[in-house]
């Protein structure tokens, strides 16, 4: 049996190879897509540890920082730190835009961290090149992923900021790699308005009459320096103290700061099953069609190749060949094609997943669950053929 499987191969090796190869390059797409989907899950955990936080305290009832847009006032950390159970509260600011080197831009997350030293909440946790940030204005570090090199003039907004240090593997939860600078530098390239704008606000509260009392003096200066204030932050990153819980720090700062606080759990809760929920099910749907059209092409071949043999078939019966062993030659005809086709597919993957813009992550699992499902696939693909098989009248051999 194995051996009529085998030469029925060997005579049509050229359809097996060259179908085998076309499968393996569909297979390697739907590895390729599966590999994505994990470096998502991957770009948000990552993003998790390297902030160094286990509490994210955010404005009420959003789902900041990186869900949603949150303001808070960036004092608040100085209370914060007081509360029990902390240990360590930093400012943070997240911004996602274009940053301006020479005549490219490329898309980053600017973050900006407090001053402090390496392992403060907010920090990069290592760099690979260069040092820290050390000054208080215009130093910034980067990750490798921006191509961006150490001395290289980066422009955020108005300012300049010279690279002085590389990190590597610090991204947002869509894979835009990040640019840390100094929080003041971050607040004004956040929440300060431009020029332009901040004459036409206080224009527009100079001919308010609400604002512009004679009786109350000062009240316009103060309004006016209200609506241009930077002074606020994205969040505020809580380190806690050994031997609590993250429940027992938080509830406190919800129930006296009124403020919405997010645990490790939470909030990787709120990265996976909701920022990036709708790209996973877009993927899943990919997966779907891939699957379908795989099985297309495979039940295809086989019934091709079946309908080439159907004489050959008809000889087989004729001289005493039981069915079973006419169903295992085509099926295993089938599970042959299978396996050329993912292990060109695997080798596909492997090597195409560094050259994509995002983060692929190939795990061992969906290795393992790819190759089991595209054996499923060839077996049902088979069955068309198989049946087809049956059905051919041994008298066709000598008709």
């Amino acid at each position: 049996m194995i051996s009529l499987a085998g030469r029925d191969i060997l005579h049509a090796w050229g359809k097996f190879v060259f179908t085998g190869i076309g499968l393996g390059l569909l297979i390697g797409v739907t590895l390729t897509m599966a590999g994505v989907y994990r470096g998502m899950v991957d770009d948000g955990r990552v993003l998790l540890d390297n902030s160094g936080a286990d509490l994210w305290v955010v404005q009420k009832d959003t789902l900041g920082p990186y869900a949603e847009a949150s303001s808070v006032p960036d004092d608040l950390w100085r209370s914060i730190s007081a509360m029990p159970g902390v240990a360590q509260a930093a400012n943070i600011t997240y911004l996602t835009m274009q940053v301006r080197h020479g005549d490219r831009d490329v898309r980053s997350m600017v973050v900006g961290i407090t001053a402090g030293q390496p392992g403060d909440p907010g920090w990069p946790p290592y760099l690979v090149a260069g040092r820290q940030i050390t000054r208080g204005h215009y130093e910034a570090v980067a990750d490798g992923a921006t191509g961006f090199q150490i001395g290289d003039l980066l422009r955020i907004r108005r300012n300049h900021y010279r690279v002085v240090g590389l990190t590597r593997r610090m991204v947002s939860s869509s894979g835009d790699p990040m640019v840390f600078i100094p929080l003041k530098d971050a607040q004004e390239a956040q929440f300060l308005k431009d020029n332009d704008a901040i004459l036409m606000q206080r224009r527009r509260t100079e001919a308010n009459p609400a604002f512009n009392r004679p009786g109350v003096p000062g009240l316009l200066d103060a309004v006016i320096a209200a609506q241009t204030s930077n002074s606020y932050v994205n969040a505020v990153l809580v380190r806690l103290r050994p031997g609590l819980t993250a429940e027992e720090v938080a509830e406190p700062i919800r129930r006296w700061k009124r403020l919405t606080v997010y645990d490790r759990a939470q909030m990787e809760d709120i990265l996976v099953g909701k920022l990036i929920a709708t790209s996973a099910r877009q993927i899943g749907m990919f997966l779907v069609i891939l699957a379908l059209v795989s099985a297309a092409i495979v039940a295809f071949i086989i019934y091709t190749l079946t309908m080439d043999k159907i004489r050959e078939i008809a000889v087989l019966k004729l001289i005493g060949t039981r069915n079973r062993t006419i169903a295992a030659m085509i099926l295993q005809q089938a599970l042959v094609l299978g396996v050329i086709g993912f292990v060109v597919g695997k080798i596909t993957a492997t090597f195409a997943a560094p050259l994509f813009p995002k983060y692929v992550l190939l795990v061992p699992f969906d290795s393992i669950a790819g190759f089991a499902a595209v054996l499923a696939i060839c077996v049902l693909a088979s069955l068309v053929a198989i049946r087809m098989a049956l059905k051919v009248d041994p008298a066709e051999a000598i008709g």
